[in-house]
């Protein structure tokens, strides 16, 4: 079978890996990948988000599945390309309509939906350029601390908290008036601030039944103890220790059910990953916010858990019978560590020489490139270190054990992953 993956992280790199070790030996291909794809099927130069050129190649090759590994390609309406097209529209693909892809490109539209389903989500109100002024008002009534959020899409960078109301004004007056984040802060959604511990919930749905995977915890900020800028993401583990069957269980009935009733109900077509990002408050979850794709890092930790043909699993989500998959999921803690390029999250350079990834263990090249036979950096985030372990501590151990064999001028990589387990 022919398959197509879109992207060119770590992510993608992930999805590739499980889907070589499905029996039914697929040919893959990746747009564009990167230099660890590119060892496990045929990198192709084309951009996700060109969907000419992906047309293109699709035919050329006689793709038979499409996997949307990052979101812009699904917020720009790639599904509802292929739906539309009559050369493509019976090409499988595991990703949402453009519709469904509000869910992750519309901050507002995620929390409305979310209001109309019952879904517990924090106290909101947004604002654009034409309302400031009771923006600015508004954050004189909220206590602090104060949290802003581009409406659209901004590489996980259009989310600020602040503890001090002057700058919180500050900084909503330059992303509404100065347009700090282009399109995607011409609205802004001012949101209470909710104190508790954050988890990752993955779903997979088929538009009727749905499948929960493994739950994560990813690391978002640059520095240990969670300082600093945000970033994609520093590492992550799997399962998550205070996520036991009771938490679970109401993540099933408070979170998920309504969510994928809201969706029936709305008569949002949607066929593949829900992510949700959850908070716990207490001992209840409440949502921060939807993406409609899996994470990076956080694949890296969920793929290796889930015992079934990674390919047989997508197929079945494909052809709407996701429900007859008997999900299995190995018990074991999965870790991974991410290794930046200096500078990231803000500016950083390109094409340094990597050493030592042959004599690592499990490497996923996420910001890779391989140049006349020689491996650079091509990305803010290099690669990352997968470990396995019967506990988290022995995953962690092994990520680091890995990472300690790779250099390249300028690596960073926090050593605190799993800090507060």
């Amino acid at each position: 079978m022919k398959v197509l993956v879109l992207g060119s992280g770590g992510r993608e790199y992930t999805f590739c890996y499980q889907l070589a070790k499905s029996p039914q030996q697929p040919q893959l291909f990746i747009a564009p990948g990167n230099a660890g794809t590119a060892q496990l099927g045929t990198n192709l130069s084309v951009s996700p988000t060109d969907f000419e050129g992906l047309k293109q190649v699709v035919l050329a090759h006689a793709i038979e599945l499409v996997v949307v590994g990052p979101e812009v390609p699904l917020v720009e309406g790639v599904v509802d390309f292929f739906a539309a097209d009559p050369h493509l529209a019976q090409i499988p693909m595991i990703g949402p309509s453009r519709l469904g892809a509000e869910l992750e490109g519309s901050k507002e539209f995620a929390k409305a939906f979310m209001q109309r389903h019952n879904i517990p989500t924090a106290a909101y109100k947004s604002f654009t350029k034409e309302t400031l002024a009771e923006g600015l008002s508004y954050l004189e009534t909220a206590p602090p601390p104060y949290v802003l959020k581009a409406d659209g899409l901004a590489a996980g960078k259009g989310v600020v908290i602040l503890n001090d109301l002057s700058e919180a004004k500050a900084e909503l007056t330059a992303m509404l008036a100065d347009a700090k984040f282009g399109e995607a802060s011409q609205k802004v959604v001012i949101e209470e601030f909710l104190d508790g511990i954050e988890l990752s919930c993955f779903v997979l749905t088929d538009g009727e039944s749905y499948q929960i995977l493994p739950m994560a915890k990813d690391y978002k900020r640059i520095g240990e103890g969670d300082t600093g800028l945000n970033t994609g993401g520093m590492g992550a583990v799997s399962p998550v220790p205070f996520a036991d069957d009771a938490f679970m269980q109401k993540i099933k009935d408070r979170v998920v059910e309504p969510t994928m009733r809201g969706l029936q109900s709305d008569e949002i077509p949607y066929v593949g990953f829900v992510f949700i990002g959850l908070i716990k408050v207490g001992d209840d979850p409440k949502v921060i916010e939807y993406n409609v794709r899996m994470g990076d890092p956080e694949t890296q930790v969920v793929l290796p858990r889930i015992q079934n043909d990674l390919l047989e699993l997508l197929q079945a989500t494909a052809a709407g019978k996701l429900n007859e998959i008997d999900l299995q999921i190995d018990a074991q803690a999965v870790s991974t560590v991410v290794a930046v390029s200096g500078g990231y999250p803000e500016g950083y350079e390109k094409g340094k020489a990597i050493k030592g990834i042959d004599s690592a263990d499990f490497i996923v090249h996420a910001g890779t490139t391989s140049i006349d036979g020689i491996l650079k950096t091509n990305g803010g985030r290099v690669l990352s270190a997968t470990g396995f372990g019967d506990n988290h501590n022995q995953a962690i151990e092994q990520s680091y054990k890995a990472l300690s064999k790779i250099n390249y001028e300028g690596i960073y990589y926090r050593k605190d992953i799993g800090f507060d387990l």
